[in-house]
């Protein structure tokens, strides 16, 4: 249990001998939140094939002493429910997703949503790791804020996590890395109505929503978020889908699909001079704002082996929109990576709430 931060009530100066009263408990949205917990809500959707009781509960148990609110909304077959039920019930809310869209997560963060009962939320995959420090800045910043993006690094730190770092360190200097966790306001996403649960790049998508309404974005490049590494087999999978994310983001895409002709055309030159280009902008995001405490010097080294993926997988996931009509995601197919800022904008005010392109009555939000 963690320690109250705030001290007894001291006795007045100006009234010696009386006490002063504490301070009013701290509220939100309508109730009282204890003293020694977090005003925030913690969602974390998962739907794993076996018992993640190992893996997440010591964690779970930390984060439920730690913040005022703990919603794990669980999409596992029944079996491994009842297990996590079992464990995880005791301290937490622990429900299935009441709704259901192409996305499975979206639909875990919009039934997490409708049962928080806190304004700051926290929206963290099941490979996060916060730290009571790093929880406490986050629910600052949504003070001032409606949707914080911090900085994810992973570890432990093996060879394929390693490669990945090279990755979110470009990422820091093209706009910020996009992580498996999110600090939102509830009311922010319920004056969007929620988000588009048929697209693939779900993070992206509740940013630009929650912009198009109106809000805020912060990136946070000094908030640094530990995340467990996936396995060598599971991150081999996902390098399709993740370069897939790019069409959300034409002007990206276009650029890694040229990687492949400007090395044909230029040559060894052209690939020692684009991995040297590589290198050093990694190693300034390593330096800005303190990401060296947390990335190795050699991070920045593996940046030109994740360029060298992205001008393959780009190609592959062209391929895959061109030849399928979208990327494999849970035995379906999604076309769209996100919604384009403009039809956001042009949607947010619909009565229907936003709707991804071409999106099925499943994927509609339904929080307003």
């Amino acid at each position: 249990m963690e320690r109250n931060p705030h001290p007894p009530a001291a006795a007045s100066e100006d009234a010696p001998g009386q006490v002063r009263r504490p301070p009013p408990p701290r509220t939100t949205l309508g109730r009282r939140v204890r003293e020694d917990r977090i005003a925030l809500s913690y969602i974390l959707p998962i739907a794993a094939s076996a018992p993640q009781l190992r893996a997440l509960s010591g964690y779970l148990a930390r984060i439920a002493r730690t913040v005022d609110q703990l919603v794990i909304v669980d999409g596992s077959p029944p079996a491994v429910f009842a297990e996590h039920q079992r464990r995880w019930g005791r301290f937490a809310v622990h429900l299935a997703p009441e709704r259901a869209c192409r996305n499975g997560k979206v639909a875990g963060v919009l039934t997490g949503l409708a049962h928080a009962r806190n304004e700051a939320v926290v929206i963290a995959d099941d490979d996060v790791r916060y730290r009571l420090s790093e929880l406490r800045a986050m629910a600052d910043r949504l003070t001032r804020h409606d949707v914080v993006r911090p900085q994810n690094f992973f570890r432990p730190l093996p060879w394929h996590a390693r490669w990945d770092s090279g990755r979110s360190l470009l990422n820091r200097m093209m706009g910020g890395d996009w992580p498996g966790t999110l600090g939102v306001r509830r009311s922010a996403l319920v004056r969007a109505g929620g988000y588009s649960g048929g697209v693939l790049f779900e993070n992206l998508e509740m940013v630009r929503t929650i912009c198009a309404a109106g809000g805020e974005e912060s990136v946070a490049f000094d908030l640094f978020v530990a995340r467990r590494p996936p396995t060598a087999g599971h991150f081999a999978s996902q390098r399709i889908r993740q370069a897939y994310d790019e069409w959300a983001r034409p002007t990206r895409l276009a650029c890694q699909l040229a990687i492949l002709p400007a090395l044909a055309i230029g040559g060894w030159t052209a690939a020692l001079v684009g991995a040297a280009a590589a290198i050093g902008l990694a190693e300034a995001g390593r330096r800005r704002a303190g990401a060296a405490a947390v990335f190795p010097a050699s991070a920045a080294l593996w940046a030109p082996l994740w360029i060298a993926e992205r001008a393959i997988t780009a190609w592959l996931a062209l391929a895959n929109r061109l030849l399928f009509g979208g990327v494999r995601y849970r035995g379906g197919r999604l076309r769209d990576a996100a919604t384009p800022p403009r039809r956001l904008r042009l949607a947010v005010a619909a009565p229907e709430g936003i709707v991804a392109p071409g999106a099925a009555d499943a994927d509609r939000p339904d929080l307003r």
